[in-house]
């Protein structure tokens, strides 16, 4: 598949049939994952893979269990949430939250070198080996993409992080950004439409 178009074709997908995904190609979507440019050039990125069903219902038990519409108005509500394509996309994700995790093809959980607490960052310069690893995943996502594989990524809040940290054993000097679950796409499964924007817009020449 063209580049261009596999970039086009990736979605957020939450909704994965019961196929599991080859090993064989999990490794060829981390491969391009290490493509990616890296700040200190080591490419000092681990990647756990958590595949045991059992395994991932202890490590997203903090998650919250599906919630009903009207709860999840009242959330975007009080978050100030008015534009109509953002609360549909929220309608229809935050449910989903454990399912997706749970079902999954491929639940990975990438992790990155750094010597700087990643909530105390000193610097913009501090952030370089957290801005690397999403150069990392998306090189990932768009990979699957190729391979008619979707995916989301649900960035842990505190007590998550520190439960996975724990659970996997990670290492002092490493952090994870996110979960990333992929998949093949459940039949009839929804997509959140995405915010039209005008590229000419968004282009400034020489000054905003």
């Amino acid at each position: 598949m063209d580049v261009y178009e596999a970039i086009a074709k990736r979605m957020t997908i939450r909704d994965f049939d019961e196929r599991e995904i080859p090993l064989e190609i999990i490794k060829k979507l981390l491969s391009a994952g290490l493509q990616a440019p890296t700040n200190d050039h080591l490419r000092r990125w681990e990647f756990i893979l958590v595949q045991d069903r059992t395994q991932r219902e202890v490590l997203i038990h903090r998650l919250d269990k599906p919630r009903s519409p009207q709860s999840v108005r009242k959330i975007l509500d009080g978050w100030g949430l008015i534009e109509p394509i953002q609360r549909e996309m929220y309608m229809e994700g935050i449910p989903k939250q454990h399912s997706m995790l749970l079902n999954a093809g491929a639940l990975i959980i990438p992790c990155f070198y750094t010597e700087t607490p990643l909530l105390k960052p000193e610097t913009l310069s501090s952030l370089n080996s957290f801005a690397s690893i999403w150069c990392c995943i998306e090189n990932i996502l768009v990979a699957a993409a190729s391979e008619g594989i979707f995916g989301v990524t649900r960035i842990p809040f505190e007590a998550e992080r520190k439960t996975i940290r724990r659970l996997l054993k990670i290492p002092a000097l490493y952090e994870t950004p996110c979960y990333l679950a992929l998949g093949y796409p459940a039949q009839g499964e929804n997509r959140s439409k995405q915010c039209e924007v005008n590229l000419e817009e968004k282009i400034h020449f020489n000054r905003w």
